[in-house]
């Protein structure tokens, strides 16, 4: 039996900060310690990979990369591909 979804219950209104990871670096430290500004550090991902959203270490969501229309020039969103199971599992 599904649970009740709580539309009047005072939390539904905190907000939430979600993090979109978009890849991971490895340097070695005689490699951080080298970088400049304008440098580049290389990611594990490609620019067309999906991007991972997360609540603290909890996987929410897979999505792509989109630049916003309409909005601040460059500003960025995500459209989402996968979004993980309110049982637990994840995306």
């Amino acid at each position: 039996m599904a649970e009740p979804l709580f539309t009047d219950h005072p939390l539904r209104s905190v907000p939430l900060e979600i993090t979109v990871s978009v890849g991971h670096a490895r340097p070695k430290v005689s490699e951080l310690l080298r970088l400049a500004e304008n440098d580049v550090l290389a990611l594990d991902r490609r620019l067309d990979d999906p991007v991972e959203l997360y609540i603290g270490e909890r996987l929410i969501a897979r999505g792509e990369l989109h630049q916003l229309e309409g909005g601040e020039a460059g500003q960025l969103g995500v459209r989402l591909t996968e979004v993980a199971q309110m049982d637990g599992h994840q995306a």
